[in-house]
């Protein structure tokens, strides 16, 4: 767990794990839908990416903020949808699938600790449920975000990387482009996931809110 970091630099994380995360969206998360009138907020055709190559034409340019070295997430701000809130770090289920955090607690994200570190050099992972068996959860504003929001992560190092989002799109599960969410583009990369789309009482969500953001600064 990231309360027990010690500083010391583990073994190269593997992004087939991250990957697998697909599954944890259109599954763990779906199961936990409110009997809500109004569902969450859905991304705005403003916000979405400009072009796939957005993400993986990405590949050929550099940043001009440092990356970090590895450490755990401990807790994710978005102070355009008022989110502050502590990360879990999050491992496999009995089936095999990366956990999501406990839906008993609104007000708590997941970080994939076999994943990439937010602000480490590669793609980072958070996740979150949209809403629970009582109502909104953490992330149920997130497809209100915009181009241009920021999103900090704190670390158990003391450090903070910040991200901007440069793309907020909703996915269908049955077809979700899991490289192009996923995929190391060569720089420090953040996505937030929750549910999305079109809800049912016996299917949950039909998608996952994707937000992609690229790391702008460091504290």
């Amino acid at each position: 767990m990231g309360q027990e970091y010690n500083g010391s630099e583990p073994r190269k994380r593997s992004p087939w794990g991250v990957l697998a995360l697909v599954m944890l969206t259109g599954l763990a998360l779906m199961r936990n839908g409110a009997d809500v009138s109004i569902g969450p907020p859905q991304p705005a055709s403003a916000a979405a990416l400009d072009s796939p190559s957005e993400v993986t034409g990405a590949r050929t340019s550099r940043t001009s903020v440092r990356p970090l070295p590895y450490a755990p997430a401990s807790r994710i701000r978005l102070p355009d949808i008022r989110v502050n809130a502590p990360i879990v770090d999050v491992g496999l289920d009995d089936e095999g699938w990366i956990d999501a955090p406990s839906p008993q607690d609104p007000n708590l994200a997941g970080w994939y600790q076999n994943g990439i570190s937010p602000g480490q050099l590669g793609t980072s992972v958070i996740v979150g449920h949209v809403d629970n068996a009582v109502g909104p959860a953490v992330f149920y504003n997130l497809g209100s975000l915009r181009k241009g929001h920021r999103i900090e992560v704190e670390r158990y190092d003391g450090r903070a990387a910040v991200f901007e989002v440069y793309g907020v799109e909703v996915f269908s599960k049955e077809e979700f482009p899991g490289p192009r969410v996923y995929g190391d583009i060569g720089r420090p990369e953040l996505r937030v996931i929750t549910c999305g789309g079109g809800y049912s009482k016996t299917s949950g969500y039909a998608g996952n809110v994707v937000v992609f953001a690229r790391m702008v600064a460091t504290r």
